[in-house]
This record gives structure tokens, C-alpha cells and sequence, in this order.
């Protein structure tokens, strides 16, 4: 059961990540490089294993879903300031 999950996750960040490259191939308004794509795989790959971590090691309710909203959180923060520079930081992206 633990590899379907992992196998779930892999899929899932494939997926994803094939909604831009498709994009790509259809108008210049997506324009991503290959850096673009690891920075989006590793976030996302890495979000979904602490999320999957998170759900098996913590059994109170409560305290999971606050953690997975704040996973959440973080990880379309960091989405964000890499796309657009919402905070200005040295590695936004415009």
C-alpha cells in the first residue's frame, strides 16, 4: 500500500506538471525552461511527501488538518513569490 501512495504522488506531480508543457505547445504565453519545470517538480514532489508523512505520523485530527493547511500555505506562498515576486525576495521570479 505505502509504494501505491508514493506511486499516486509521482503520478500526480507528472500530471501536473504536463498541464504547462501542453500549454507550451500551444501559445507563447507559457514560457517555461527546464529549470522552471525542477523548481515546480520539487516543490510539488516534496509537498506531497510531507503530506503523505504528516497523514500516516499524526492521529489527532485536528492537528493534522491544521498542518496540511499550513503545508498548503507554504507551498502556494512560495509558488507564488517564485511566479510573480509577492514579496520582493531576491529569487522571485519577474
Amino acid at each position: 500500500m505505502k509504494n501505491k501512495r508514493f506511486v499516486g504522488i509521482l503520478l500526480t506531480v507528472v500530471v501536473l506538471l504536463c498541464v504547462p508543457l501542453i500549454a507550451m505547445q500551444f501559445t507563447n504565453e507559457v514560457n517555461w525552461t527546464l529549470s522552471d519545470f525542477i523548481i515546480a517538480g520539487t516543490l510539488l514532489l516534496g509537498t506531497g511527501i510531507i503530506i503523505e508523512v504528516v497523514a500516516r505520523n499524526v492521529k489527532n485530527r485536528t492537528t493534522k488538518i491544521g498542518l496540511l493547511i499550513s503545508i498548503f500555505a507554504v507551498l502556494f506562498l512560495v509558488w507564488a513569490e517564485l511566479a510573480v515576486g509577492v514579496f520582493g525576495t531576491p529569487f522571485a521570479g519577474s
